[in-house]
């Protein structure tokens, strides 16, 4: 497959949260790999999707929304977010082109004036928008960064994404291909089953649950011929958050687990039987031990 010409690369998104960062990545890799929600503060940990073409190798990686924290969970996501920008062949800032500059904007940029790797402006949801208004923001965004290159795209429709993939690419340089063709992610297996769930749990609650929810994968267990079968834990801060998780008679949780269960069957390409259980531990998102124990460990960063 590599041609003497072949590049890659690595490429981190940042933004504001709910700008579309792991929308325009599962449309890039063509299979879901980041879980999308309507919720801020979707992404946990930074999520590698590997797209791989004749050409190029391109290695997204897909952080938190960097944001003013207010607990020890949100330090580490902006840590892990902030610790990627000088590691990368290049920077996609993404933007919310209906929501237009804010506060959060100057606080990334202000960040982003000690880094040494091109940065590309990428204005997404510009379907969401009037083309009057568009040019009002590359003029806006123009005067506040050198920027490498403004580029609109909608991640959730695909307009112009193809082209900022041939930006991307042209701005890479030779390199060997890292990972096998066919892989999508560098994530266990046991990581994307967890963030399935979780992105069900969170679309299902609205906002009745915010973000003090994670999930553990207990067990997963294989044997030929049968259903695979998966055991998780949904943790959550508040006993009262409990029952809503639950639902009337385990309606909702019934629901969260058909759902996410469509999801990870399409990723294991089998059946699978998902046991969900719910457990409150109060304040998980200050205690280092839980974040730990959750997936969430600061000091890797």
């Amino acid at each position: 497959m590599q041609q003497n010409s072949f590049k890659s690369g690595f490429i981190t998104i940042i933004g504001r949260p709910n700008v579309g960062k792991s929308t325009f990545l599962n449309r890039v890799i063509g299979q879901k790999v980041a879980i999308m929600s309507d919720k801020a503060q979707t992404t946990r940990n930074t999520i590698q999707g590997v797209m791989t073409d004749d050409e190029a190798q391109i290695i997204f990686i897909d952080t938190p929304g960097i944001h003013k924290p207010k607990h020890k969970l949100g330090d580490f996501m902006v840590k892990i977010a902030e610790n990627t920008l000088n590691e990368v062949d290049a920077i996609l800032f993404m933007i919310n082109a209906a929501e237009g500059y804010g506060r959060g904007d100057q606080y990334i940029i202000d960040r982003l004036e000690s880094v040494k790797k091109p940065v590309y402006l990428i204005i997404n949801k510009i379907d969401q928008i009037h083309p009057d208004q568009l040019f009002d923001l590359i003029v806006e965004y123009k005067d506040k960064f050198d920027f490498q290159e403004i580029i609109p795209i909608s991640a959730l429709e695909g307009h112009n994404v193809e082209h900022l993939l041939s930006v991307l690419k042209a701005q890479l340089s030779e390199g060997p291909q890292y990972y096998p063709e066919d892989q999508i992610t560098d994530h266990p297996e046991r990581f994307i089953i967890s963030e399935f769930i979780r992105e069900k749990a969170l679309q299902q609650t609205k906002e009745e649950v915010p973000h003090s929810l994670a999930v553990v994968i207990d067990k997963i267990d294989r044997k030929p011929g049968e259903k695979i079968q998966i055991q998780a834990t949904i943790i959550i801060e508040r006993n009262s958050q409990k029952g809503i998780i639950i639902g009337k008679q385990g309606s909702m949780l019934k629901k969260i687990g058909s759902q996410a269960r469509r999801d990870i069957e399409r990723l294991l390409g089998s059946k699978v039987y998902l046991d969900l259980w719910v457990k409150v531990q109060k304040d998980w998102r200050n205690r280092e031990q839980y974040l730990h124990e959750f997936g969430y460990n600061p000091n890797e960063y």
